[in-house]
């Protein structure tokens, strides 16, 4: 027989395959038999999946030849096996898995003893009877099957009771379609439908609709309660009532009265329960289901009964208006006593005088006669054609019956309280929203999911058979229930009147039945809310997820305890039973809304094993949902829908981010691809063109953003608008470096977070940081979907560092934008850009136009201008105007172009005469064209000694030695280093010479020794040459353009918040680069804040609408 042990061994490492919790590894191998019990081959566990296998006791020949053997068929795989668990294994934590929740069943293993506590959990053993078909049942056939069943079919009649049920069980039927379709696409362990909404539609969808079923269910317990006490004080014992009426006006006040006060001792009393033990309320929740089965049975007997022998319940009418029966005894005007005709208790109720020969009585009571009715004719007596129609009524409006005789007079107003009235106004959307509830409790099999042997199998079938079962019960119903009010049958309950053989068997058990579904409802409401809790997607709901040390959800039932009896005080039954249906609906939509979506994206773990679903069923579903929220409640449903729409909204802003896999991040997917789809089908218009930014970011040692105000500007851009993706590059080899790429990704996700800057970020790994620049621009975005503009910060200090790779990469940049028709964005001294809590109160944003640019220029100043920092800067428009312009025309023609952009700026022309080169520009170009020389010669220095030791290397290869490097002098140690170094920081950084990691015996030979002298002798030449340079002609021209402008621009933008300028563009010969870096500093001189700026090539502004 094989063996299976498991052995507990601490670990510290972390499994990617620990999502299954609860599982331990089991290890199927075979130990043979006839090895000894300790020597057994084992796997250990820490109980997450970090297992190993280890055979710490093995001795014995047999075994090590099982073990080897074992091994020898994996050893492919061994190295591996730490983070791929064997097939075996992962099979065991399957086959071991538990769907058993933290439901009751826990709650009662942990209230027993400790002994029982160490037992092993029992399986989910239930069936779809006892599982799903009879909780079902049991939630459906409530109070209002048993209480305004009756009203709700004589006040609509036969043909409106019909579309009322069809309405409501059609939607129920659709939704536990839905629901069955998400049951069975795995397992669903806790929660019930904010299990399945949450992990079908993400926590927000969740949340929202998991506190409205919370919601639902617990105003389910404050009806079921009002319903229990209806039943208490007027059938059971009506002299309990506490508050009684002084005259007909102060009847419903009174009821109301004692409603509350009962109501608040029954759900204090029914709390107790629960808080004292969920085993207790299990229990009887087999007494309560036998109740409502009796009940019901006894209803469908009297019926039968009814149809050969009708009960013996009169109704008592005078004329056509129903009388009151317990304000009389006998239906009659006179009764006989003796020989004598005397008054009546009726007569005497209507009559101020109980004089017969000079009375003064009702009108309507002396005109009209007095008859008797039977309450229930039966099925044969042709009621049914009689009801067919409803007739509803207002609030006050005397019951009447059409076809009996009636002589239409005003009665006295006194006598109004004698009559049978209709205590609320009646219609159509009105008794939808009373009904609902009672085509509720759908979800019962769901909730029970992990105490369920086969869920996937059971949850269909019990559901959908609970539906038609109950939907044909009240269907029958509709046929045989058709009284209006109890009043009229001597305060006893319609639906008792009929039972057999006993009315007292409806009162007894619809009081039970209540109460065990107001228990049931108590028990439910607090573990959702704890289930929510503990999901940690609702930061202020934290505390409802700790309860009582056996997990008892202690706080959430104060919680529902306090919102139930805000029911309890609303004291009606008719009141309470919309809100009840709102919150129900708003979960049942939701339902159905996670099947369609699920359907229509075909994920691929979209794999239901109820296969009589369809997309179109769910959305049919969805809208009977929606239609019956704003049948039965047009306020009320607003009310819900707003609810639901802040918790989303909380959810999304401050709620944790949970990633389970939702169908929104499915939708979001499918959507984002079918509008790069479109994306891709042109170009945006000019109208729609905005910067859609590439902003690269430098980091330092500590893998730190060297300059974060960088990210400020971007977000102040931007505004959450558009497209930003942030790149970075690290320099080295992607196998070696994977690790310092996600730390680096997430260090700029997190300045990102802080600057508030919406969008992606990018790390690259590339041999050189210009090639991962390139990199960048070419392949960042997807489709239509990529960037127009590069926002790249300024080399500072590139003058004082030896290190030409600094510039090299930025002039290497502003080539590749401009290959790649981008525009180009550079903001000069960004540390002194003002963050995201600063405001301007005054200044202003001047925009020099030298050149065009497609318009960037215009439209950047528009755009800062809508984030709060420079809202209240003024614009201004400065360009430059020669000799031979108009400036006054050109004043005129730029004002009118601006105003045809929409754009409120103002506009001024500065002339710049034609005057001669200045000494200072002449000096100014010589000192640069001589640092360049210097530096040039100094570099080419460099890299002849690098080529001088890489071909002594090259050619003295076979003497190395394979060891370590071992500096043995002074002139060889520093000569590694700055080979390296050196070459690092040379022109050509692709000749990057390799430091060899061996030992280099190197020596001085004669004819190095008289080169190196040369070299020395040479040194006074060449500082000679560099004092006898002219400079060229072409850079003195171009020093003469940025001394004259900038002399201008500091002259009239000294002051200015920020300066917009254009950014000329690099020489096409690669020879004057550092020329171009003297240039822009010129240019940008004395300046506080800069933004230097080149167009992409195209228009991005227009004047047309």
């Amino acid at each position: 027989m094989p063996h299976f042990t498991v052995v507990p061994v601490e670990d510290s490492a972390t499994s990617n395959y620990d999502s299954l919790e609860g599982i331990n590894w089991v290890d199927y191998r075979d130990t043979g038999q006839g090895g000894h019990p300790g020597h057994l081959d084992t796997v250990s566990s820490d109980g997450h999946g970090n297992h190993s296998e280890d055979s710490p006791f093995l001795s014995s020949a047999d075994a090590v030849k099982k073990t080897d053997f074992y091994d020898r068929n994996l050893a492919l795989f061994e190295e591996e096996l730490d983070i791929r668990p064997k097939v075996s294994s992962l099979l065991s934590r399957l086959v071991n898995y538990t769907n058993i929740t933290q439901g009751a069943r826990e709650h009662e293993d942990a209230e027993n003893t400790e002994t029982s506590r160490r037992k092993a959990p029992k399986s989910p053993n239930m069936g779809t009877l006892m599982g799903v078909y009879l909780p079902c049942l049991q939630n459906i056939f409530g109070v209002i099957l048993f209480l305004r069943l009756t009203w709700i079919v004589g006040t609509a009649g036969i043909v409106q009771s019909f579309l009322i049920v069809l309405m409501c069980c059609s939607c129920t039927m659709l939704t536990a379609i839905s629901m069955s379709a998400i049951a069975t696409n795995g397992v669903v362990p806790a929660g019930g439908a904010y299990f399945m909404i949450s992990r079908s539609l993400g926590a927000e969808f969740g949340g929202a609709v998991g506190i409205c079923f919370y919601l639902g269910t617990t105003f389910a317990a404050a009806m079921y309660i009002l319903g229990a006490i209806e039943i208490f004080l007027k059938y059971l014992v009506p002299q309990a009532a506490i508050f009684h009426a002084s005259d007909h006006h102060g009847g419903d006040s009174a009821i109301l009265n004692n409603m509350r006060v009962y109501g608040t001792i029954c759900l204090s009393l029914m709390a107790v329960v629960v808080f004292v033990g969920v085993k207790y309320v299990n229990k009887l929740a087999s007494l309560f289901l036998a109740c409502v089965i009796i009940s019901i049975v006894s209803i469908y007997a009297g019926a039968i009964k009814s149809v050969f022998q009708p009960p013996d319940f009169s109704i008592c009418m005078l004329g056509n208006r129903t009388l009151v029966r317990d304000q009389f005894d006998v239906c009659s005007k006179t009764v006989l006593e003796g020989n004598v005709t005397v008054p009546s208790q009726l007569w005497r109720n209507f009559c101020s005088s109980g004089n017969m020969s000079s009375p003064q009585c009702d009108d309507y009571f002396n005109q009209n006669n007095v008859t008797e009715i039977q309450g229930i004719p039966g099925l044969a007596s042709g009621i049914i054609r009689d009801n067919m129609w409803g007739d509803y009524l207002e609030k006050g409006q005397i019951l009447e019956k059409a076809g009996l005789p009636s002589v239409d007079v005003h009665g006295a107003v006194e006598s109004i309280g004698l009559y049978v009235s209709a205590d609320i106004a009646t219609s159509f959307t009105l008794l939808v929203g009373i009904f609902f509830p009672s085509a509720t409790g759908i979800m019962a099999g769901s909730n029970r999911s992990g105490d369920l042997k086969d869920a996937q199998k059971s949850i269909p079938i019990g559901t959908i058979l609970a539906i038609t079962t109950t939907t044909l019960h009240f269907r029958c119903c509709v046929h045989v229930l058709s009284c209006r009010f109890g009043d009229a049958v001597s305060k006893n309950l319609v639906v008792g009147t009929l039972s057999w053989p006993s009315p007292w068997v409806i009162v007894i058990g619809s009081f039970f039945s209540t109460v065990g579904a107001g228990l049931q409802s108590l028990t439910g409401a607090p573990r959702l809310l704890q289930a929510i809790a503990k999901d940690n997607i609702i930061p202020f709901l934290r505390v409802f997820g700790h309860g009582k040390a056996n997990g008892e959800p202690t706080w959430a039932l104060l919680l529902t305890g306090l919102i139930a009896e805000l029911g309890i005080l609303i004291a009606s039954l008719d009141m309470v039973a919309p809100i009840l249906s709102m919150f129900f609906l708003m979960c049942y939509l939701f339902v159905n809304l996670a099947c369609a979506v699920q359907t229509l994206l075909r994920t691929p773990n979209w794999r239901p094993r109820f296969k009589y679903y369809h997309w179109a069923l769910s959305f049919l579903g969805m809208s009977m949902c929606l239609a019956l929220m704003f049948i039965s409640s047009w306020y009320y449903a607003i009310v819900a829908i707003c609810i639901a729409g802040m918790i989303y909204k909380y959810i999304e802003y401050q709620g944790a981010e949970k990633e389970w896999g939702d169908g929104i991040r499915g939708l979001s997917l499918s959507a984002a691809r079918y509008s790069l789809l479109r994306l891709e089908l042109g170009p945006p218009h000019t109208k729609n063109w905005r910067p859609q930014v590439l902003v690269l970011l430098k980091l330092d040692e500590d893998l730190h953003v060297k300059y974060p105000r960088l990210l400020t500007f971007v977000s102040q851009l931007k505004a959450g608008k558009g497209l930003t993706i942030v790149g970075s590059v690290i320099q080295g080899q992607f196998l070696d470096s994977y690790g310092e790429t996600q730390a680096s990704e997430q260090a700029v996700k997190n300045m990102m977070e802080i600057e508030r800057v919406k969008g992606f970020c990018q790390v690259v790994v590339a041999s050189k940081v210009r090639e991962g620049i390139a990199h960048l621009i070419q392949s960042c975005g997807l489709g239509g979907m990529k960037h127009n503009t590069v926002v790249m910060g300024w080399p500072y200090g590139w003058r004082q560092s030896e290190d030409p790779r600094a510039w090299k990469t930025f002039i290497n940049t502003v080539r590749c934008t401009t290959a790649a028709h981008l525009a180009l964005m550079v903001p000069k001294n960004v540390s002194f850009y003002p963050s995201n809590h600063e405001r301007f109160t005054d200044g202003t944003i001047d925009v020099w136009w030298i050149v065009h640019d497609g318009g960037m220029l215009m439209l950047l100043p528009f755009l800062l201008k809508q984030h709060k920092v420079w809202r209240k800067c003024k614009m201004r428009i400065f360009t430059v105007a020669q000799m031979d312009d108009n400036s006054i025309q050109m004043k005129k023609d730029l004002a009118t172009f601006l105003y045809q952009l929409r754009i409120e700026a103002e506009v001024e022309v500065v002339e710049m005469h034609d005057s001669d080169i200045s000494a200072y520009t002449y000096e100014r170009t010589l000192m640069m064209e001589q640092r360049s020389q210097m530096l040039r010669q100094m570099r080419l220095s460099s890299a002849e000694r690098e080529r001088e030791v890489h071909n002594y290397t090259s050619t003295n290869i076979h003497r190395i030695t394979p060891v370590r490097p071992n500096i043995h002098n002074n002139i060889c140690g520093p000569q590694h280093s700055l080979i390296r170094m050196g070459s690092l920081y040379s022109d050509e950084e692709e000749e990057v010479v390799e430091p060899v990691a061996d030992k280099i015996q190197m020596t001085w030979t004669k004819e190095k020794y008289e080169a190196e002298r040369r070299n020395r002798n040479n040194a006074p030449e060449n500082f000679r040459e560099l004092m006898s340079l002219k400079p060229d002609q072409s850079n003195v021209r171009r020093m003469h353009t940025a001394v004259k402008l900038n002399e201008v621009i500091v002259n009239k933008s000294h002051d200015a918040r920020l300066v917009l300028l254009n950014m000329p563009g690099p020489p096409r010969n690669t020879d004057g680069d550092e020329n171009y870096m003297e240039f822009l500093e010129v240019l940008t001189e004395g300046l506080e804040r800069v933004l230097l700026v080149r167009g992409g090539g195209r228009e991005v502004i227009t004047i047309y609408s």
